[in-house]
């Protein structure tokens, strides 16, 4: 559900590009993108990722086009895809220009091998009369030879020759229409070429830690990049590079925009304490019975799940919804405020059902629908609760006296 929250570095102002029915750059809002791992002559598999894909959050979806049979794939494709299509194209021209043909939305090109300048300005000058965008893929494991040897190997500044270079080809034909990725598997080198690029070129910036790797490792890789970039204002589309089903990468990049607020929230936002000494419950097992409760009904809100009703509700006010357990029941909450004490082994199934009430009716009638008995028992629950395990349940003053004992401060203990 929306909600204010304080602004980042000001977005970057870029030229605008259209790739289909998606604005990029210019103030558009920060888009998604993916790619899926079918063959493109799979043209019903490749669908199908395509949809699971843009359920998953992805704007807009890339397919290779290595072969004559991906671009007829695509010529299928296209016309039936929810989202824009992009051809990624490697080594030969003649793929993109098939490509073109079957009615991609937009092409991906990597200079580092496509390099020969009359075959890139013929590539831009057939995009220019079909009004399709290119987005110049430069990647640091794979620019020209020559770059390498001038700048000593893979640095921020050879990566934005690349784009450079290609950019001038493009300018030979009066081809503008462009987007430009500076890709790394190293993250501080990643960071500093889209740096430098957005200082170099007013074009729309695609960012992305390629080769990120698999999950935890590849989300915390494309996380550290990618947000630390979008927090400077810097990025106007974005691509998790996981090696994992794509869906997950979609998921992630929607859920990055809408943690930095960036994007409206469309999914879920769970979040759950992590537990302490005063904990009725066990947190990890019931947070993940929500989680998995809540994410495919796809609600706009945040939910949280806390292990105990003493401070559960009060650390958490700031979310939708939340459930806070007390001593064999559980605490229903909405912004903070208790609305209704359920059984605990209700806890779950009543947090589903209030949670789409609370987005089919919105928060003043679920607030005004609240038990009106359901602040006295909470606040029996939370005294009976202090009652058996004391304000410092987790003896963190115990700890504290051994501190002071250890650097001779007793008397401050």
């Amino acid at each position: 559900m929306p909600r204010s929250a304080p602004a980042l570095t000001p977005r970057r102002l870029t030229r605008q590009i259209h790739v289909g029915s998606v604005a990029v750059g210019g103030g558009a809002p920060v888009s998604v993108q993916s790619m899926t791992t079918t063959k493109t002559a799979d043209v019903e598999g490749t669908l199908t990722q395509i949809y699971g894909l843009a359920a998953g959050g992805a704007d807009i979806v890339r397919c290779t086009c290595n072969e004559e049979e991906a671009a007829e794939g695509l010529a299928h494709i296209v016309p039936r895809s929810p989202v824009p299509i992009i051809a990624d194209v490697h080594f030969h021209h003649e793929m993109a220009l098939a490509a073109l043909d079957a009615g991609v939305h937009g092409l991906r090109l990597n200079p580092g091998n496509l390099r020969k300048p009359e075959e890139i300005r013929l590539v831009a000058a057939e995009a220019r009369d079909r009004g399709v965008p290119i987005r110049i893929g430069v990647n640091a494991g794979s620019l020209h030879p020559e770059l390498y040897r001038r700048f000593g190997g893979a640095t921020p500044e050879a990566l934005v020759e690349s784009a450079r270079m290609e950019l001038a080809y493009f300018a030979e034909v009066g081809f503008s229409d462009v987007k430009i990725s500076v890709k790394a598997s190293s993250v501080p080198l990643m960071i500093a070429a889209y740096r430098l690029a957005a200082e170099t070129f007013d074009h729309p910036l695609h960012l992305g830690v390629t080769e990120a790797g698999p999950p935890p490792a590849g989300l915390i890789k494309g996380t550290a990049g990618i947000a630390t970039l979008l927090a400077e204002g810097i990025g106007d589309t974005i691509r998790y590079s996981l090696t994992d089903d794509p869906v997950s990468e979609a998921r992630a990049g929607r859920q990055l925009l809408e943690a930095l607020g960036l994007r409206e929230r469309r999914g879920l936002d769970l979040i759950a304490c992590p537990s302490c000494g005063r904990a009725e419950i066990d947190v990890i097992a019931v947070a993940r019975q929500a989680q998995e409760a809540l994410e495919n009904r796809n609600l706009p809100i945040q939910v949280a799940v806390m292990g105990c009703v003493v401070n559960g509700p009060g650390e958490a006010r700031e979310a939708d919804l939340g459930i806070a357990a007390g001593r064999r029941r559980g605490h229903l909450f909405i912004r903070g405020k208790i609305v209704r004490v359920v059984p605990e082994d209700e806890m779950v199934s009543e947090l589903v059902a209030e949670a789409e009430r609370l987005v089919a009716e919105g928060v003043e009638a679920r607030l005004a629908a609240a038990d009106a008995h359901a602040e006295a028992e909470a606040a029996a629950d939370r005294a009976e609760l202090l009652d058996a395990r004391g304000s410092d349940a987790n003896a963190a003053q115990v700890r504290i006296a051994e501190i002071h004992h250890r650097f001779g401060n007793d008397a401050q203990s």
